[in-house]
């Protein structure tokens, strides 16, 4: 099983890492806000649909085509755990390569939006001491690693749980007969 996990975790991690890889380097770090996350999180998506094929082929090559809940919901987050971890890789990788200030260049976006709002200069005030506290606790990596895996897990903790909800059912997508 531990093998399964590698696998599909390390598929699941390079299409979505390889993705975010490509697109911050691409972008030298500066795609539009609304179009990266939305891009984001549709390949976590896809990436993760890993989850859903590893629990089934373990269900029905393993398991005799019955699984229960847990067990599969517990193959799906080791899943989204390695690919996590391959995601976190990929982060600090494309900041390295692009030479990326990602805390510096979202604190300047989120006051610009702010201001443009019509924001009251006492909550401008508030807001900028915020974003440079921000920019402090970003550079540590022990703050930056989990935030960063902390965008994918969550995903990856949702498809888990549909993925095991629907093939507990052993009549859900049953296994063909040779």
């Amino acid at each position: 099983m531990l093998r399964l996990i590698g696998i599909y975790g390390s598929i699941a991690g390079l299409i979505a890492g390889g993705t975010l890889f490509i697109l911050t380097v691409s972008q030298s770090g500066h795609p539009p806000l609304a179009w990266s996350m939305a891009i984001g999180y549709l390949t976590m998506l896809v990436a993760l649909s890993a989850v859903f094929v590893a629990i089934k082929r373990r269900r029905d090559r393993d398991l005799g085509g019955v699984i229960r809940f847990w067990p599969a919901f517990g193959i799906g987050l080791a899943i989204s755990f390695v690919a996590g971890i391959f995601y976190v890789i990929a982060w600090e990788s494309a900041v390295a390569v692009a030479h990326l200030d990602f805390a510096t260049g979202y604190a300047t976006e989120v006051i610009a939006e702010q201001k443009a709002k019509g924001i009251s200069p006492e909550a401008l005030a508030k807001l900028t001491a915020s974003m440079e506290k921000f920019k402090v606790q970003y550079a540590d990596p022990l703050y930056r690693w989990p935030m960063t895996f902390a965008e994918i897990f969550p995903v990856g903790v949702i498809v888990s749980l549909i993925s095991a909800a629907l093939l507990r059912n052993s009549r859900f997508l049953p296994a063909r007969r040779a």
